[in-house]
């Protein structure tokens, strides 16, 4: 749930707490709307949440999660296309909400640059195009396959639809070799409201037998049309395509990010009108406002505007970070209000027990999207207050049958921003929130420092085992092809499966499962086979899959592969678990106490030394593991898997890969982002610390106890010379 306390009010505890529904959330909505194509959210509600996410993380930087929406792109790929993988990742872009953060681009671009207040630094400025990222490859000057941007790093071949879209030229002359084009697939007001009005009137003209299913705005009309698996609907979509940027090349296109868009207007492509090249970030800030101003007229949708470092060699020195490039920001638009009635407060559990209070709205229109539910967060949110008692909305608690304002700007699904107590009716009450589970009657409780109020049911408690089997078998986990969620709670109902080891003795477990099966409804004799064999080819799964599929709290995608790429083998990551969750771990009752035991363990600080993994994720898969049930269900699952183990990562001929690298000291040839960022592209791991793990110590003037430390562990210490030699830029 969202925290409803501010930032700069939030202790350690709370704010691990808050990072992880983040983390969810963003998770869930990144789904919604790269996926699914019917996003819940706008661009500029889902970046308020994830601007919160960053300002937490700001304050709190050993807290910083493995799976944090900071180092996440888009999502994966949908069913029915085929895959392709990016040449060089379409990476998402960092945000900008006021002129203070335009101002803070700007600063951080020269420290990283190592350039003063007085040098100027050129930018270009564009508009955020709200549609669909596509990439399209050119070979020889020829169109071979354009791909959707997916996760990032693998999308969707969508070649055929593309050779649909008028804006987009099947050949091109005087292009390098290898070219691929980057840009925004949308479709303009006019003609969003014209095929609506088509789909209306074929329906119509279909004597009344179908229902004419319209879109709800011009992004998810985009999106769909490009999606189609029938390129002649794409074909009858009237879809355009702004180009402003690029993949791989075989050769540059020109110096400057101005030149190069220019350079593709020149190969036939739509580039927008409205891109500047600016000398100042007051000028960024100038062209902003001025196509804010237009918005309205522009006749199709953005969200915001895009500043990149104009000259490409600075762009190449800043880099990357794990989802967003340095050298560009979107400085967005504001996010929307409405006002409408509550007509009912829901508890929906989830798999960690959570109790969320899900509000039931008289439908509104919200910057183009319906809505009919909202968040509420937690008790505490809807008493007025936080949870350490102050007070929110100037107390005004929330009651059915309030009028309330929504605000569309930090939930898989829209937030409660306040009450008008002018239009309360007299009979509405404080409302109650449950101390027990509503669906299975557990005490709900609420531990110290948590906002969150917890089924105590575990496995019992149908909505936890539901949901954890839900996402034992989602695309990013097992991803078992013909079960689905739909399909795991029918199963769950008739008592088939309970827990994840019996998904894979379904057919075993009933001698008559083929035909048990062929006789619900819905399935046949081909389809049960086909389940049955797609859970017989899961019986073998990468170890990261694995990990993300347990449902451990706070255990996302990124740090489950982070503890894969570590340990390399279930069984060597299972022996540090073990061990760290000790017998006496295992009989605490006591929260706090188990806390205790755990961190003296001797394998606490192993796990906590794996790069990007925090004590909050250590202390969830100890407290996991330290309870024997959850053991026996991870090890039942275990001994009917094959857990493949990770291969070390391909050096590809770095001297520095896999080693745990430390600077310390003033480097003079760059600066420490630079280097850093460096390092980690070349495989390394950065470490802040010197320890016994560390390889190397990258030591500068003014070297101190880190460079005594390493000389006293027996380290490989480099000067800067010595380290650029060693990575072959001296």
């Amino acid at each position: 749930m969202t925290r409803t306390i501010a930032v700069d009010q939030l202790d350690a505890e709370q704010a691990a707490v808050e990072l992880a529904r983040l983390a969810d959330a963003l998770a869930a909505a990144n789904s919604a709307y790269h996926t699914d194509d019917a996003p819940v959210m706008s661009d500029a509600d889902f970046d308020a949440l994830k601007r919160r996410n960053a300002a937490i993380e700001e304050l709190f930087p050993a807290l910083v999660r493995a799976d944090s929406p900071s180092r996440q792109v888009g999502a994966a790929p949908a069913d029915g296309f085929e895959k392709v993988t990016h040449a060089v990742r379409m990476l998402s872009l960092s945000n900008a909400f006021a002129e203070s953060d335009v101002a803070e681009f700007d600063r951080t671009i020269r420290n990283f640059l190592g350039l003063s207040e007085t040098e100027i630094i050129a930018y270009t400025a564009e508009p955020k195009i709200d549609g669909l990222s596509l990439s399209l490859r050119y070979e020889s000057g020829k169109l071979i396959q354009a791909a959707t941007r997916g996760d990032g790093s693998q999308g969707e071949n969508v070649t055929g639809n593309a050779r649909m879209i008028a804006d987009i030229p099947r050949v091109i002359e005087g292009a390098p070799e290898i070219f691929e084009v980057r840009g925004e697939v949308y479709m303009s007001h006019a003609d969003f409201n014209a095929l609506n009005a088509r789909i209306l009137a074929e329906a119509e003209g279909d004597g009344g037998k179908r229902i004419g299913k319209t879109f709800a705005n011009p992004r998810n009309a985009a999106a769909g049309s490009l999606r189609q698996l029938d390129a002649a609907i794409t074909r009858a979509r009237p879809l355009r395509f702004f180009a402003y940027a690029w993949g791989e090349l075989s050769e540059p296109l020109a110096e400057t990010q101005f030149d190069a868009i220019t350079r593709l207007a020149e190969f036939g492509f739509k580039t927008n009108p409205l891109t500047r090249r600016c000398d100042s970030a007051e000028a960024l800030l100038a062209q902003y406002r001025k196509i804010e101003a237009q918005r309205a007229t522009l006749g199709y949708d953005i969200d915001g505007v895009v500043y990149k470092v104009d000259d490409l060699s600075f762009q190449t020195r800043l880099g990357f970070r794990s989802t967003t490039p340095r050298w560009a920001i979107a400085h967005k638009f504001p996010a929307e209000l409405a006002w409408t009635r509550l007509e009912g407060i829901d508890i929906q559990v989830g798999r960690t027990g959570a109790l969320s209070p899900v509000a039931r709205l008289k439908p509104v229109t919200v910057g183009g999207v319906v809505v009919s539910n909202a968040t509420l967060h937690n008790e505490d949110y809807i008493s007025g207050r936080d949870n350490s008692g102050g007070e929110i909305r100037e107390g005004r608690d929330i009651r059915v049958g309030d009028w309330v304002q929504v605000y569309r700007a930090g939930d898989v699904i829209p937030k409660i921003a306040d009450v008008d107590l002018s239009k309360r009716v007299q009979s509405a009450v404080p409302y109650e929130f449950p101390r027990h589970c509503p669906v299975c009657g557990s005490e709900a409780i609420r531990e110290e420092g948590d906002s969150v109020r917890r089924c105590s049911g575990g496995m019992i408690c149908a909505a936890q085992a539901v949901e954890k089997l839900k996402h034992f078998v989602s695309r990013a986990a097992f991803d078992i092809e013909g079960l689905g969620a739909k399909q795991v709670e029918a199963f769950y109902q008739d008592g088939w499966i309970r827990t994840p080891a019996e998904i894979f003795d379904l057919e075993k477990s009933y001698g008559s499962g083929l035909q048990q099966l062929q006789n619900r409804e819905g399935w046949g004799d081909k389809s049960a086979k086909k389940l049955f064999q797609a859970i017989d080819e899961k019986r073998h799964i990468p170890l990261n899959r694995f990990l993300f599929a347990l449902g451990i709290r706070h255990l996302g995608e990124v740090a489950a592969a982070t503890l894969a790429r570590h340990f390399g083998s279930w069984d060597a990551l299972k022996t540090v678990l073990n061990d760290a969750a000790g017998e006496p771990a295992m009989a605490a009752t006591d929260a706090k106490a188990r806390k205790a035991l755990l961190s003296e363990s001797p394998n606490w600080s192993e796990l906590l030394s794996v790069d990007g993994i925090g004590e909050t994720l250590v202390q969830s898969l100890l407290t996991s593991i330290a309870q024997p049930a959850e053991r026996a269900m991870i090890d039942d699952l275990a001994d009917r898997l094959t857990i493949e183990d990770v291969a070390a990562p391909a050096s590809a001929g770095s001297p520095v890969a896999g080693k745990t690298v430390v600077f310390t000291g003033t480097l003079e040839k760059m600066t420490r982002a630079e280097a850093k960022a460096r390092a980690e592209a070349l495989g390394a791991k950065v470490s802040g610390s010197v320890s016994k793990k560390t390889d190397l110590l990258v030591a500068g003037p003014g070297a101190g106890s880190k460079a005594k430390k390493a000389g006293e562990l027996g380290i490989e210490i480099l000067d800067e010379d010595g380290w650029l030699e060693l990575i072959g830029q001296a």
